[in-house]
């Protein structure tokens, strides 16, 4: 019998990876979808970092999770900017 993953007890830190092309629309994107659904984390809690070609980005940003309704919802809303290739 295997047992289910542990199930993530809120609130918590965690650190969501978001990766898409690099571009002008990008960052300001992203973040405005983490400004509205977990307001509050610091600029030491953002990483950005530029692929070796400077095409693609990734963004991650470590909030205080408050429960697995919000990170469907960034998910989401992420996703349907059409800027985003994957969220991790």
């Amino acid at each position: 019998m295997t047992e289910p993953p542990p199930k993530i007890v809120f609130p918590c830190p965690y650190p969501i990876k978001v990766l898409g092309r690099a571009g002008e629309d990008f960052q300001p994107g992203v973040m405005r979808i983490f400004n509205e659904r977990a307001p509050g984390f610091e600029p030491k809690d953002v990483l950005i970092k530029d692929s070796r070609n400077g095409t693609f980005q990734s963004i991650t940003i470590t909030i205080e999770a408050q429960s697995e309704e919000q990170l469907r919802l960034i998910h989401q809303d992420l996703m349907d900017t059409g800027l985003v290739s994957m969220v991790l």
